[in-house]
Order: C-alpha cells, then structure tokens, then sequence
C-alpha cells in the first residue's frame, strides 16, 4: 500500500469519528483531495486507492495534471474541483475542464462561467466563497452582500449554485474553529430559508475539519494529511 493510500486511511478514520461525534451519517461528509502543487503521479496514487475527487489551486498546473490523469486512467470517473482564485480571463478552462468551481464571490465570474460552459456538459456546480473572517488578505464576498450575490448566481444559466465555501482565519481553538464555521452554517440557513435549495457547505481543512463537520460540512477539503507538506515553488 503506497504513503498517499496508508494518509487516506488515516484522514477517512478522522472523518467517521468527526461524523459519529456530530451524530451525522459519514456519507454526508464527501472527502475532497486537494491535489495543489503534487504531480499527477500523487493523484494517480489516491485514486488507485479510491479517492475520486480532486481539488486544485492553480490553473495551468490543472489543467495540465488534468490530461495526464485522463490519459493514464481513461476510464476512471474523476471529479475536478477548482477551488483556488479566479481571475476572469481565466474562465472558458475553468468552464470546460472543471466539475465544481468553490470560490465565486462577484458576478461577473459566474456571469463568464455560465456564459463560457458547454453546452453538451451538466450545468457547472458553483459554491459562493464568503470572507466570514473579514481578512483584508482573503478573497470571498462579505457576508452583507451575500444574499445578493446568490439572487444574481442562482438565476444564470449553465450552472448550479451548490453552496457556500469558506477559509476562516487560522484558528487552534476549536470553540473558536466552530465559531466562524457556524457563522457560515447560519448564512448557509438564511438562504436556504429564503428559498434556495442549497445543499453544499465548503468547509474545514487538515488542521480544523472535525470542527467544520460538527457545524455541518458537506464537504472537507484536505492536503497536506493526504499528500505530505508542499513546497512552493
């Protein structure tokens, strides 16, 4: 069994306790590999062990990884999540070549993704990232202009409004992880109460995703237990 298939092992174990602890069923909580800066070798790795979803920061260096796994593993369903920045003459790959998209946080991205997403492909799921932090570093609509950012997303055609994602500022108490990944649940509630039919919470990483599944997570996105430390370049 290779390193990356003993981690996904270990992080699987974490999420069914996490799941018991909030009396939740483990398949409300989908695992999401985030596969930023590891080759299409790591991915390669995970999911010969039965991972199957793949999150990715970095555009070209996807798209890239995207046609070597498509080419070494031509009848493995893989599912691709973008859920780094965005920057809108970035959008047609994105729109092509991407499953989910986590991180719309202004209209005119999800105007280009819709507008920019084929035709013959299911409608792109898109989740709303909101800065619950307030952090002048990260990216996301603030949570005042949410319920407008929605109204305008979920009427575009060609893609799905899924949910909400969110990076809260890096936290070791977990009252305070639950804090902030609560603040996101209630947003998440408001809007479903108001008429959406949103199903997606984004949220919780390596170091806090057994807070962000005990206020409801749908789906965890996890590195570095998987992969190992990166090195940035």
């Amino acid at each position: 069994m290779s390193t990356i298939a003993h981690k996904l092992q270990a992080v699987e174990s974490t999420i069914q306790a996490a799941c018991a602890d909030a009396k939740r069923p483990r398949e409300a909580v989908q695992l999401l590999a985030v596969s930023k800066t590891f080759g299409a070798d790591a991915v390669l790795d995970a999911l010969d062990a039965g991972q199957s979803s793949f999150g990715e920061n970095y555009l070209q260096e996807a798209l890239d990884k995207i046609a070597l796994v498509a080419a070494a593993r031509p009848q493995a369903r893989v599912e691709w999540h973008f859920i780094g920045p965005i920057q809108s003459n970035k959008t047609r790959p994105l729109a092509a070549q991407f499953d989910w998209v986590h991180t719309v946080e202004r209209l005119k991205i999800a105007q280009r993704l819709s507008e920019q997403r084929p035709p013959e492909l299911p409608p792109l799921n898109v989740c709303l990232q909101v800065n619950i932090s307030g952090e002048a570093s990260k990216s996301g609509v603030a949570p005042a202009d949410l319920p407008e950012l929605a109204r305008q997303v979920a009427a575009l055609p060609r893609i799905k409004l899924r949910g909400l994602m969110a990076i809260p500022e890096p936290e070791t108490d977990v009252s305070k992880q639950r804090a902030a990944f609560a603040q996101v649940r209630a947003l998440f509630d408001q809007l479903n109460q108001d008429g959406y039919q949103l199903d997606t919470l984004s949220m919780g990483m390596s170091g806090d995703m057994a807070a962000a599944i005990a206020e409801g997570a749908t789906i965890v996105r996890i590195g570095s237990a998987i992969f190992g430390e990166r090195t940035y370049a």
